[in-house]
């Protein structure tokens, strides 16, 4: 007789024989320690192990391993070489390396210098140390003046306006690259930087004259108005690389308007009468020299590692800064005798870097 398959491929127990239950298969548990599960208790003392061994390493870290010293005496020309204690042999206190230091701060500015060189409460270089707002808002407006006359026709502009707006554009320019950087709230701030970018751009592309450079110019004389009206400039510069001092104002700019400012000192330092009558102009030409002296030391200019350089320069910038402190004071002779320094610093410099 066949076997009837059922679900199972196991034979089915006789009914001959008796069935012997099969004892259930118990389910395997982890043991309980205290209410809680091994796996907890491990994960628990893995974070105290890691714990330990974070406290560990911080209290490793705050100790100081220092070398164990030399033994035994120096060669004696090892000994001649320094001083057994060199507190006794320095001269002045000792120097405090937690003072801010003075200098260009984050926009480079040289090492050295006049009252001009002292850094600001919050860092950067101290600008109100040789130009006032007043004196960077009427260079903006006066400069405005010049490149509205050398863009007033394509045809003026092409027979040599371009030349004359390229020192206005970079002068602008770099009144408004100070505004940026300057050490509190003044006039344009908030837009400097934009305006800094938009009339260096403008100031270089006016090498020569062309209908391009020209509707550049025009463009720009517009956002001028703009902001001496008090709005803000409708364009916006395109600044792909690191800001730099020299693309502001080319060297051959900076240098045309120093010239001017010298030019327009020389009425004021003749009398005394003469100073009375022209202290304004000397006090914006003191002070225009002042900040061009101590741009053309920022390293991105040429001859910035020249000490030779560096010194006229200094010494150009140091002098406008006293003469704008006699202008300020109404002292003649104090004005005479600074213009004079600035007028021997620019003589030698162009005879060593013109010849």
């Amino acid at each position: 007789m066949k076997r009837r398959v059922t679900g199972s491929d196991e034979p089915r127990p006789s009914h001959s024989h008796q069935t012997v239950a099969t004892p259930a298969r118990p389910r395997h548990r982890l043991p309980a320690v205290k209410g809680f599960p091994v796996v907890v208790c491990v994960v628990m003392a893995a974070a105290a192990t890691f714990v330990a061994e974070a406290q560990t390493l911080r209290r490793g870290a705050t100790q100081i391993r220092r070398a164990t010293p030399p033994k035994g005496s120096w060669d004696r020309s090892v000994e001649g070489t320094f001083f057994p204690d060199a507190f006794t042999t320095l001269v002045g206190p000792r120097p405090d390396f937690t003072a801010r230091p003075s200098g260009g701060g984050s926009t480079g500015g040289s090492s050295g210098g006049s009252d001009g060189q002292t850094a600001p409460q919050g860092g950067g270089f101290r600008w109100s140390g040789l130009v006032s707002e007043d004196t960077l808002t009427d260079e903006i407006k006066n400069m405005k003046d010049v490149v509205v006359e050398a863009c007033a026709t394509p045809s003026a502009f092409k027979g040599g306006g371009y030349d004359k707006a390229r020192k206005g554009f970079s002068a602008i320019a770099l009144a408004f690259a100070v505004v940026a950087d300057y050490d509190g709230d003044v006039r344009w701030k908030k837009d400097a930087v934009t305006a800094r970018d938009l009339f260096a751009r403008a100031g270089f592309n006016c090498k020569v004259g062309t209908d391009q450079s020209f509707a550049e110019a025009k463009a720009r004389i517009d956002d001028l108005n703009r902001m001496l009206q008090g709005s803000s400039p409708e364009s916006r510069p395109e600044r792909d690389e690191e800001f730099a001092w020299s693309q502001v104002a080319g060297r051959p700019a900076l240098m045309s308007r120093l010239e001017e400012a010298q030019a327009a000192l020389r009425p004021a330092a003749a009398s005394a009468a003469d100073f009375k009558r022209n202290v304004e102009a000397a006090l914006h030409a003191a002070e225009v020299m002042a900040v061009i002296g101590e741009i053309i030391q920022r390293r991105d200019y040429e001859y910035h590692d020249d000490q030779t350089y560096v010194g006229y320069s200094s010494e150009m910038r140091d002098a406008a800064a006293a003469l704008r402190q006699a202008c300020n004071d109404g002292n003649y002779e104090a004005a005479r005798e600074a213009a004079g320094r600035i007028e021997k610093s620019c003589n030698a410099c162009h005879g060593d870097y013109r010849g």
